[in-house]
């Protein structure tokens, strides 16, 4: 009998058991080894993008400013979080390795949130960066410097630590009523939280850390985005419309791939949508593996400084005659 068939009793409570249970990509479970090349493949392609954003942001002295550091840490959540959901990725793909140690499991859960929300909270700071620059661009050097942005660096770190350290020893102690089966491919906390008692606590502490991160971030941006499309509307010239807009186009492009697959999950959850389970399970890699592989061309096509710097870096130095 299939593992995935075990059940718990509908009124017992246990703890936590030593092993959760992932559910890999639907109809690729027979051939686990076809989607291990892809997978691979983004995560080598994720870690030299993003890599490359962050060597020619660190050498390269004209590119420390703020706007710029702001990239730097989207890298750094970028590589961090498609790093962190690899370990079950590739046991899947590699030998259908379905049970995960609790611990592990927890591990894994607490670094995929926390780079995700570190991810959203560099999304929304580059976004009142954004609106700062075209709303107050005579004011834009002095209100937002160096110190400032270590400032708000640390408000990340601090938000991040402070949503999800508690939520391992949470999830660790919560009782459970249903079998540790999981529906996604990796460890995630509302997948986990849903398997606890009802009325647990640690569930309702989960739902709070999903509205204050992922809903608040993106409803902050709209407003942001908000206030910049005021300023355009207000500008005469087309050309100075269009320089405007086109400083603000990556970060808006790296917005709507990482907030849109996550907006319809939510729905089809929420709404109780009936989608075909590969869909869902599309939309979830979608969500947290693109943002990592795309961000890094996104932005080095859209911005030209960055795009600059590493063209002239990449090429070979002349070298001078021997005389």
């Amino acid at each position: 009998m299939s593992t995935f068939s075990i059940q718990a009793a509908p009124n017992s409570s246990t703890s936590m058991t030593p092993t959760f249970l992932l559910v890999g990509m639907p109809g690729l479970s027979a051939v686990p080894s076809w989607w291990t090349v892809p997978l691979i493949t983004i995560y080598l392609l994720s870690v030299l993008g993003n890599g490359t954003i962050l060597w020619i942001i660190a050498i390269e002295p004209t590119l420390h400013h703020p706007m710029y550091f702001f990239l730097f840490l989207l890298s750094v959540s970028d590589v961090g979080l498609v790093t962190a959901l690899m370990p079950t990725l590739l046991g899947l793909s590699l030998a259908g390795v379905h049970a995960v140690p609790a611990s592990a499991c927890l591990l894994q859960m607490f670094f995929v949130h926390f780079f995700s929300v570190m991810e959203s909270s560099v999304l929304l700071a580059m976004a009142l960066d954004r609106a700062l620059a075209i709303c107050r661009p005579l004011q834009y050097p002095t209100l937002l410097t160096n110190d400032v942005f270590s400032k708000i660096t640390l408000t990340i770190i601090f938000r991040c630590l402070g949503l999800h350290l508690p939520l391992p020893f949470l999830l660790a102690h919560m009782p459970y009523c249903q079998a540790q089966v999981l529906t996604h491919s990796y460890c995630l906390h509302p997948d986990m939280a849903r398997l606890a008692c009802p009325g647990a606590w640690g569930a309702v502490y989960s739902l709070f850390v999903v509205l204050s991160a992922m809903g608040l971030d993106p409803l902050l941006i709209f407003f942001s985005y908000g206030l910049i499309s005021r300023v355009l509307q207000g500008l005469r010239s087309n050309v100075d419309r269009w320089k405007a807009g086109q400083t603000c186009a990556a970060h808006l492009s790296a917005v709507l791939l990482f907030y849109v697959p996550m907006i319809l999950l939510a729905l089809i959850d929420r709404l109780r949508i009936p989608v075909p389970r590969p869909t869902h399970t599309l939309l979830s890699y979608v969500h947290f593996l693109l943002p990592p592989l795309i961000n890094p061309i996104l932005y080095s096509v859209k911005m030209k400084e960055i795009r600059e710097r590493i063209l002239k870096r990449l090429q070979p130095r002349k070298v001078g005659c021997a005389q």
